[in-house]
């Protein structure tokens, strides 16, 4: 492995301890203070177009903001992070990342009808089985709760987010599109999101920052990892929120998902990693 490679990896997996630590932010704030999940999100959209705006140093493209495909864009990244934080509100972080990594296999499906992508039969048992992995976490109708729903809501949600970058990948660089979509989910979660303002404490403000720079933060990782060693290489490491969100769940609120859970977690990681390699 070279040394360019295993600088890739390190920032792969620190962006996906990243993002789930975001959510774990939103989780305190909306379990242990009371905060709205819709402010949740809008604030994290909020405090992360901040942060891209500053690392961009005031350069914007405007002509996407006039281009209905990024506002649909943003609608539903926006979208998917209210339902997750309304699915945290309830749920073990594990077991909502597991529901939620329904969206990788959603935007799969999207990518073969909407953008001419190509499956094998092999993939689309491997894809089968990561969607067996889901549903063991889930067990719609055998004890599925409300949170649950949410949780599956949102990785629908952002895998149809997913296939829309795709779609839009060349309209702009990929910082753009960040800061775009940040932009645009604060303007449309505000209408919600400010008529449910908490006290603003200094626990709270504190969660508050912490789950937007968090997120903003794995996400950038993410991107500067990406134009380093390429998407179809690191693929693989985005499995390893699945990870960190068991570890945070169980350090943070002391909670493991059940045995079942568990082997549906196993499942759709095996099952997400090999369809990755046989892409590849």
């Amino acid at each position: 492995m070279t040394r360019e490679l295993l600088g890739s990896v390190a920032l792969m997996f620190v962006a996906m301890s990243l993002i789930p630590l975001g959510d774990t932010a939103g989780k305190l704030l909306a379990v242990e203070h009371g905060v709205s999940s819709i402010f949740v999100a809008f604030s994290r959209f909020a405090v992360g177009a901040a942060m891209i705006a500053l690392i961009l140093g005031g350069r914007v493209h405007w002509y996407l903001y006039r281009d209905w495909r990024v506002w649909l864009r943003a609608g539903l990244i926006a979208a998917g992070i209210a339902s997750i934080q309304t699915a945290l509100k309830t749920e073990d972080i594990a077991t909502v990342f597991g529901a939620f990594f329904i969206g990788p296999i959603f935007s799969y499906v999207l990518s073969i009808l909407f953008l001419g992508e190509r499956v094998t039969p092999l993939q689309t048992l491997l894809l089968v089985l990561g969607f067996c992995g889901v549903m063991l976490v889930v067990r719609p109708g055998f004890g599925m709760t409300p949170g649950l729903g949410f949780a599956m809501l949102a990785g629908l949600f952002y895998g149809a987010f997913l296939t829309a970058s795709r779609w839009l990948s060349n309209i702009a660089p990929p910082r753009q599109l960040m800061l775009s979509q940040t932009v645009l989910g604060t303007v449309l979660l505000a209408p919600f999101g400010l008529i449910e303002v908490p006290e603003l404490t200094l626990p709270v403000s504190g969660l508050v920052l912490w789950s937007g720079v968090a997120s903003a933060s794995g996400n950038l990782l993410l991107v500067l990892a990406y134009r380093r060693t390429g998407a179809t290489v690191l693929a693989p490491f985005v499995y390893f929120q699945l990870i960190s969100a068991t570890v945070l769940g169980w350090t943070v609120f002391g909670t493991l998902p059940d045995k079942l859970a568990l082997a549906g977690l196993a499942l759709l990681v095996s099952a997400g990693l090999a369809t990755i390699f046989v892409r590849r």
